[in-house]
């Protein structure tokens, strides 16, 4: 953690301002402050358009009742992105950009997900199919599964009924 520290405010920063030195002295001060106020545009127009399309892609996987996991960890990177680009600089500037184009994107979320994946512990059973480990209500150790019996009809033609008894029947 303290080596993430020291990279994000002591060496990011010198780098930055050693690329804006060496652009200001390719193309001059005032189009070397235009294109760190272009790109910042730019980036925001794009965070946001990213943002509400990964919004869709979550109502839409939560509206077919399905885990929005990729959506989840796509917004979660948009929204770092939004923050790189937001600090001033090429570097940052730079990798913002990358993280906002899909193709990219997903190689970083598949690169998340496979260095994470051995950290999270679920298993099946529980409510909506799954639990958080433990013991508790579908956790490892519980075995009086409830049971529920449903009946229903049609109020037009109660002869018709239809009975759904416990899981098994």
């Amino acid at each position: 953690m303290f080596r993430f520290l020291v990279i994000a405010f002591i060496i990011v920063p010198i780098v930055e301002i050693y690329l804006i030195v060496q652009v200001d002295a390719a193309i001059g001060g005032w189009e070397t402050l235009g294109l760190l106020v272009l790109d910042s545009v730019i980036g925001a127009w794009l965070v946001r358009r990213e943002g509400f399309s990964i919004l869709a892609k979550v109502q839409g996987e939560l509206g077919r009742g399905e885990l929005p996991t990729n959506a989840l960890i796509d917004g979660m990177l948009v929204l770092f992105a939004g923050a790189l680009m937001l600090t001033p600089g090429f570097l940052t500037d730079g990798l913002g950009f990358v993280l906002l184009l899909p193709p990219t994107r997903a190689l970083v979320r598949n690169r998340l997900k496979t260095q994470f994946s051995g950290r999270v512990n679920v298993a099946g059973g529980g409510v909506y199919g799954a639990s958080f480990g433990g013991a508790g209500f579908g956790g490892p150790g519980y075995t009086d599964a409830p049971s529920t019996e449903v009946t229903i009809e049609d109020d037009d033609d109660p002869s018709g009924a239809i009975e759904l008894g416990p899981a098994g029947d």
